[in-house]
């Protein structure tokens, strides 16, 4: 069944693959074009350059209208990033518009990386130490970057040291 939202839906991937954008990639799953992968490289010459981010775009019948569910796969220490991986960023929110496309949300997300707003605060702690201390902060962030590296790693497995 094709509706509004699932040809809008086309013509963002369309668009993903033929321009794509420097440092993020998505596409549909290949038996639902509501959900997405999507993958966000860390911005180069700050603390997140070679990171590899994935994240998960769910759509509603409703898009482009409304804001698609975004959140990351991938553990991330972040001011504007939930412990569940949800993205505090308004565009997702309060500022969404109907102008934004699936190339536009994630250039948006790879831009907060870099630039994140502590005084809308996720994570608090993260928050914090971008604005107290931001040689730990910067420290915090190389040691998610280098965890992005490790591939799917179940979450039981996490924190066991070998024996």
């Amino acid at each position: 069944m094709s509706t509004p939202a699932r040809k809008r839906l086309m013509r963002d991937f369309r668009r993903l693959t033929s321009d794509p954008p420097q440092g993020v990639n998505g596409s549909p799953n290949p038996d639902n074009i509501m959900q997405w992968n999507c993958v966000i490289f860390g911005p180069e010459d700050t603390p997140w350059d070679g990171g590899t981010f994935k994240l998960t775009m769910e759509f509603s019948e409703e898009y482009p209208n409304k804001a698609p569910t975004v959140k990351f796969k991938t553990k991330l220490f972040h001011p504007n990033v939930y412990a569940d991986g949800s993205i505090c960023l308004d565009i997702l929110q309060n500022q969404w518009s109907p102008i934004y496309d699936v190339a536009a949300i994630l250039t948006s997300i790879q831009s907060l990386l870099s630039d994140p707003n502590p005084n809308s605060p996720a994570n608090g702690e993260a928050a914090r130490l971008y604005n107290e201390n931001r040689r730990e902060y910067n420290r915090r962030v190389r040691e998610v970057v280098e965890a992005s590296w490790v591939e799917d790693v179940p979450a039981e497995e996490e924190g066991k040291e070998d024996k």
